[in-house]
């Protein structure tokens, strides 16, 4: 049996009935802030994509730099590429998800691979003969 997953003890349709005033209370300080302050026109724009991919209406794939967009209910279900600083990486929005920005799935950097030194880079290497 699967474990029902329960964000402060409501369920997902508990969620998505649930007015924005009430859901707001919900999550955290730094959440409640960034939604209470307004959603600025990218962000606009960006949920009205998702509610077109919700509807099936959009045929291409959604491709975002924002990474702030805290991640609300009715969003569960569609999947959004978000920018990692050099390329799309799709993220596809599960109930767990709910009150997380994208950005936090997403990785920005990644793990460096160093090279074998060049000739010239220390002392001693100026002395070794070149095949």
């Amino acid at each position: 049996m699967v474990k029902e997953f329960l964000y402060r003890g409501l369920s997902k349709e508990e969620l998505d009935n649930t007015s924005l005033e009430k859901l707001f209370q919900l999550f955290n300080a730094r959440q409640r802030r960034s939604l209470t302050r307004g959603i600025t026109d990218g962000k606009r724009k960006l949920i009205e994509e998702i509610k077109a991919a919700k509807a099936g209406k959009l045929k291409n794939p959604i491709k975002t730099h924002l990474r702030d967009l805290i991640i609300l209910p009715y969003m569960v279900g569609v999947t959004v590429n978000v920018f990692s600083g050099k390329e799309f990486q799709p993220v596809a929005m599960t109930t767990e998800m709910i009150g997380h920005y994208l950005g936090e799935y997403v990785i920005t950097n990644r793990k460096v691979n160093h090279g074998a030194p060049g000739v010239g880079a220390s002392r001693s290497s100026l002395y070794v003969p070149l095949k």
